[in-house]
């Protein structure tokens, strides 16, 4: 089966890492990338044409998009790669705003014989797959209630652009930027939320963004969920806490390219209610390699190969994550008032 033609829209840290795993797997060959911040268009050293506009990217003879963009471009790039007939892998967030999500939808029914999917690979990750697995087997009960915090130092780190921290770039601070992936774990595990308070702020580095949000959650079925998202953990953070009715899922560390959040752990915790002291039997994995983004890509490889979509990160997951990432926004009214945010109700999930 020949290579599918991979063009990569955005050439950053993590375009880059997209492109090693790409040209690992079998059915993918990156031929072509661009990257604003390039001086011209020009040629890697490896041959690959590098353009500075995803326009002329999109000119080369391609079967696959790769969106790596900032967020101001995401959903543009994303809709101009399914127009010109290619299946698209865009990294999260899929947009800045629930309406230019809704437009990629839009985009997406109009051309059911492409592909789309969406970069949530902390779902791929060891101990997430393995938690997954344990509730879905129903060994330790129903969940009862989640506590969650993913937190580092700054909104900005490890020499990232800036446009992280500007609000008509970005849309969001770190809430929109990383603490998607806890919020998006959190419907994984327990569903759809549909009660949400919260607290958003930016008291400390002083952006138009913010640096924390804090959301107390609740599923119609009565599940709980605390969540932090924080620009002001000095020690870099991932924490998720996972009760059931007959034990815990605990989670801590996630392996990242960083290697700033420490090991990552699943804690399995068998409780005995009627007999324990608060000292249950215990037992931890510990995962020393990130297959998260190996993974990820040979999912979107298979979606393509069968017409099927993929388990995790499809347009649905994406615009059920972005409306609870608004929900969260939205219910604090202050930072409602003050950013003029929408409700996000107001956008329904496109149907056929």
């Amino acid at each position: 089966m020949a290579r599918l033609r991979v063009g990569i829209a955005g050439y950053g840290i993590v375009g880059k890492r997209r492109h090693e795993c790409l040209d690992k797997h079998p059915r993918f060959e990156t031929v072509a990338v661009c990257d604003r911040n390039f001086a011209s268009d020009t040629t890697l050293p490896s041959g690959i044409p590098a353009f500075k506009n995803y326009k002329s990217l999109l000119q080369q003879p391609l079967d696959v998009l790769l969106v790596s963009m900032s967020n101001d471009m995401a959903a543009e790039v994303t809709i101009a790669g399914l127009r010109k007939g290619l299946h698209v892998f865009c990294e999260k967030p899929p947009a800045r705003t629930l309406e230019e999500l809704t437009n990629v939808l839009a985009a997406e029914r109009e051309h059911p014989d492409q592909r789309l999917m969406y970069g949530f690979n902390h779902r791929y990750h060891g101990s997430v797959q393995d938690a997954l697995a344990i509730i879905r087997s129903g060994e330790l009960g129903k969940i009862i209630n989640l506590r969650g915090l993913y937190g580092k130092s700054k909104l900005i780190t490890f020499n990232q652009p800036d446009w992280r921290a500007k609000r008509d770039l970005a849309g969001g601070g770190v809430l929109l930027d990383q603490g998607i992936h806890m919020v998006d774990l959190m419907r994984l595990f327990a569903g759809e939320f549909t009660e949400v308070h919260s607290v958003v702020s930016n008291s400390h580095w002083g952006y138009d963004v913010e640096d924390n949000a804090y959301a107390l959650m609740r599923t119609a079925d009565g599940v709980v969920a605390l969540l932090n998202s924080s620009a002001t953990q000095w020690r870099h953070q991932f924490s998720l806490d996972i009760n059931l009715q007959r034990g815990s899922l605990l989670l801590r560390g996630i392996l990242t390219s960083s290697k700033s959040y420490g090991s990552e752990t699943l804690t399995i915790v068998h409780a005995d209610p009627d007999r324990d002291n608060g000292d249950p039997v215990e037992s931890a994995r510990t995962y020393n390699t990130d297959p998260s983004w190996e993974s990820e890509i040979a999912a979107f490889a298979e979606a393509i190969d069968t017409g099927v979509a993929a388990d995790h990160g499809t347009s649905t997951d994406a615009f059920l994550t972005m409306s609870l990432v608004n929900s969260i926004y939205y219910a604090d009214p202050q930072w409602r008032a003050r950013h003029g945010i929408p409700d996000p109700s107001k956008h329904r999930l496109p149907r056929g």
